[in-house]
């Protein structure tokens, strides 16, 4: 026990400890912060969840606690979120997810049809103890990876397809940056790699590029000839950033997003060539494979053409990515995708299964989704009839929607859209008066993010600044999901429609 002066010591010394503590609490800074943070994560943007889409949030927010507004709904056409628009879900793919999800209901429901009831038994069988709670193997379970070889074997006329090949995904994007990474060289400056992605294109691919510090090698799409592929256009981006990179990738998305064209079976031959020619690897973005809408058009996927042309372009590599929020499905919230890797070195091979073991494996309930889309009820099945119908009545509205949405926005003064074959937006083009550009600078804003913003605050309507996918200098655009119900997406163009009127009155 301390006593009189070596007592009063101790306080003091205590106190001077405390003080060093409580200082050092007081300034310890925070270890991770934007400035000394991954730069570039920093640098990438992804516009379709961007600004504006916030924005159309707090105004949601705004509405239900009472805010006047000169409109009573937010329209989200930003963002390809079928369901989430109205879209009712296909009665088949929620009944084998159901039964997948809670077996229980196999044994004596009455209301679920057999053959919904015999492709549950037969994903459940593959599952890990029988159960869709289990992880499955890195790359998928095996006989949804085997339905899915079977399904691209019979779309392709009969181009054999190897499940060995296929690995499931969390969605299309997140194959797509698996097989991205692999390319990636690790060096900086003029060895960085080359990722060749057109303009405009969908953000995940900027995004990605830029979070991987690889290099972005641009090519324009051709607006005057239907948002077309110039094979000049290819030679001329590429010639112009070999000294800045080394070209690895090139990216095709095929039907456009967000341009909604389709490639002709001569311009595939003629990317194909170019590719082949360049010495670069195909990555095939073909998650709108079923959304075809204009007369003449046709969809091909890259490996039937590839494969059809013959040696030597049949051993050229290739990666094609499917999903289950497009289509006629709009399963955006399971989150299913694929990956066909054609003719990859076996080495990669094996180096891209250890990377996407360490995430151990995509949903299972995803991969339930996507194999019913693989493997649909077919002619004589209990659910054929209801399957078909749901299917085609889901991709008639879209046909008719596409086409409603290009005839009103080639309607307006001082706009132009050009035909949306597929997919699912419009991706039209807008002049803009010189005072209108004068006070979005004056605004920080880029002039189609002012007209985006201006247009989301006085009628609710939310849509993506061109900027966001990428554009020729000087020329502005939006992009606009064709999704909402039809009744509904009549009544949002005419609203477009008075908005454009005015805005560009105030501004002329």
């Amino acid at each position: 026990m301390l006593r009189g002066g070596a007592q009063r010591g101790a306080a003091i010394v205590g106190s001077k400890m405390n003080n060093v503590v409580n200082s050092s609490q007081q300034s310890r800074s925070k270890v991770l912060t934007v400035e000394n943070m991954n730069p570039h994560v920093k640098v990438m943007e992804y516009a379709v969840r961007g600004p504006i889409v916030a924005r159309a949030t707090d105004i949601e927010k705004e509405i239900k606690a009472g805010v006047e507004k000169p409109f009573t709904e937010v329209i989200k056409a930003n963002i390809g979120d079928c369901h989430a628009t109205g879209q009712n879900p296909i009665t088949f793919i929620r009944q084998v997810v159901a039964l997948c999800t809670y077996p229980d209901i196999l044994m004596d429901n009455k209301e679920f049809p057999s053959d919904a009831k015999e492709r549950a038994k037969r994903i459940l069988a593959g599952c890990k103890g029988g159960s869709i709670g289990a992880y499955s193997d890195s790359t998928g379970v095996e006989v949804i990876r085997q339905d899915i070889a079977a399904y691209i074997t019979q779309r392709d006329g009969g181009v054999p397809s190897d499940p060995n090949n296929i690995f499931l995904s969390t969605g299309a994007s997140d194959a797509i940056k698996s097989v991205l990474k692999l390319m990636m060289t690790g060096k900086g400056g003029n060895e960085k790699a080359g990722v060749m992605i057109p303009i405009p294109q969908y953000p995940l691919y900027s995004a990605t590029v830029a979070e991987y510090n690889a290099h972005q090698v641009s090519y324009y799409l051709d607006e005057d000839n239907g948002w077309a592929l110039s094979i000049e256009e290819l030679k001329r981006s590429l010639n112009e950033a070999k000294d800045q990179c080394i070209p690895k990738v090139l990216c095709v998305i095929n039907p456009g997003n967000p341009t909604g064209q389709v490639l002709t079976r001569a311009n595939m031959e003629a990317i194909i060539k170019f590719a082949y020619e360049e010495n670069l690897f195909i990555m095939a973005d073909e998650v709108y494979q079923h959304n075809i809408y204009a007369e003449g058009s046709e969809w091909f996927s890259f490996k039937k053409v590839l494969i059809e042309m013959g040696a030597p372009y049949n051993e050229m590599e290739l990666a094609s990515f499917m999903s289950t929020s497009k289509g006629y499905m709009g399963e955006c919230g399971f989150r299913g995708g694929y990956c066909e890797l054609i003719n990859v070195d076996p080495d990669i091979h094996d180096q891209l299964l250890k990377s996407i073991s360490a995430k151990l494996c995509p949903s299972v309930s995803g991969q339930v989704a996507m194999d019913v889309v693989v493997n649909p009820p077919t002619p004589g099945e209990p659910s054929y009839n209801q399957f078909v119908q749901e299917k085609m009545h889901v991709l008639s509205q879209l046909n008719e929607k596409a086409k409603l949405v290009t005839k009103l926005f080639n309607s307006i003064p001082g706009m132009s859209c050009n035909e949306v074959q597929g997919a699912m937006y419009s991706f039209p083009r807008i002049d803009l008066p010189a005072k209108a550009i004068e006070a979005a600078k004056a605004d920080g804003k880029s002039p189609d993010a002012f007209y985006c913003f201006a247009l989301l605050e006085e009628t609710g309507i939310c849509v993506v600044p061109g900027s966001g996918f990428g554009q020729k200098s000087g020329t502005f655009h939006f992009r606009m999901t064709i999704l909402p119900p039809l009744e509904k997406l009549r009544a949002v163009l005419e609203k477009f429609k008075i908005f454009h009127k005015n805005f560009i009155q105030k501004y002329s």
